[in-house]
This record gives structure tokens, C-alpha cells and sequence, in this order.
């Protein structure tokens, strides 16, 4: 299956899977065909769906048919260019820098790792690409796509390994 995800302005837009529509917040700065380390777009393209993590404490575990696993309190993901972990989850405390997964706010209760920059590295290219839950009001990501948790949720019941994600 191939989900679509198409701007409806600057920083929302909308994700398609067959004939169902899921609004969803967009990067701060659009769209971008170029991106790079904090420009606060969300890059276009098409990416795998790798997987998710959850928070086990908060939510209940999603049914999806993608690899999914609890997150911990020690779970962080490098955003250093210059790290070899770059892009990668680690364990925190790290020494380089890096974002927690175990927010204080419910961002990442629900996330879902795309393959942007994952697999095939590159330096500077960006880092933490993700669907995830919306903010409470709506506020654009910092180059991710977030749902609200009803559609997210749904995204990944009909959700399997292989599916692609479309970002034009």
C-alpha cells in the first residue's frame, strides 16, 4: 500500500490511504525538496515504513502489522551530523547531541520511524523524521508529519511492512 501525503497549505496537510483522508501537520517551513539538519521541513519523497515505538505507560499498544516495540525512559535519537550515530536511536545519556523520545508531552507517545536518511546516511541531510502524534493546538512539526491519535492509530491498522510513504 502506498500512503500519500499531500500539502494542503504551507504547514498542514493531508494523508491518503485508498479513500480515506487523515489531516496532518507538516514542518514549520513547508515542504522542502532540499532538506538539511534543522530547517524545520518536512522532506518530499518517498519513504519506507520502517517501524513504531510507543509509550506503553501513557497508551495502549497500537495494532499494526509493522515491528513496534515500548519505548524507555533512556531512549534518545542523534541528531549530531558529525556523530556516527547520526540518525539513529541511542541510549541516553549520550555524549553527543541528541533528542529524548520519553517526552514530557505527548508527542511521541505514538511514533513511527520512516526511512528518511535512516538506511543510507548522509551527513547534514536530517535527522528524526517521523509520524507522530499532533500538539495539543495543532502547531506545525519540526519537519515530521503528526496525526491526531485516532488516525494514527488507524494509519497502522491498515499499516503493514513495506508500505511507502508519499510526501509531494
Amino acid at each position: 500500500m502506498i500512503l500519500r501525503a499531500i500539502r494542503a497549505s504551507a504547514t498542514n496537510g493531508q494523508l491518503w490511504i485508498g479513500e480515506r483522508l487523515f489531516p496532518c501537520q507538516l514542518g514549520r517551513a513547508g515542504r522542502g525538496a532540499r532538506k538539511y539538519e534543522g530547517d524545520g521541513a518536512t522532506p518530499i519523497g518517498t519513504w519506507p515504513v520502517l517501524g513504531v515505538y510507543y509509550r506503553a505507560d501513557r497508551i495502549a499498544r497500537p495494532k499494526t502489522l509493522l515491528p513496534i516495540k515500548a519505548l524507555r525512559p533512556d531512549q534518545g535519537w542523534c541528531d549530531d551530523p558529525l556523530d556516527r550515530n547520526y540518525n539513529k536511536p541511542v541510549t541516553l545519556p549520550y555524549r553527543a547531541s541528541c533528542e529524548s523520545l520519553w517526552r514530557d508531552d505527548h508527542a511521541y507517545d505514538l511514533i513511527v520511524v520512516l526511512d528518511y536518511n535512516f538506511s543510507r546516511r548522509a551527513i547534514n541531510l536530517g535527522s528524526a523524521i517521523f509520524m507522530h502524534l499532533s500538539h495539543d493546538n495543532l502547531r506545525p512539526t519540526a519537519g515530521c508529519l503528526a496525526f491526531s491519535e485516532n488516525d494514527l492509530r488507524m494509519i497502522l491498522k491498515l499499516s503493514k511492512p513495506g508500505d511507502l510513504i508519499i510526501v509531494r
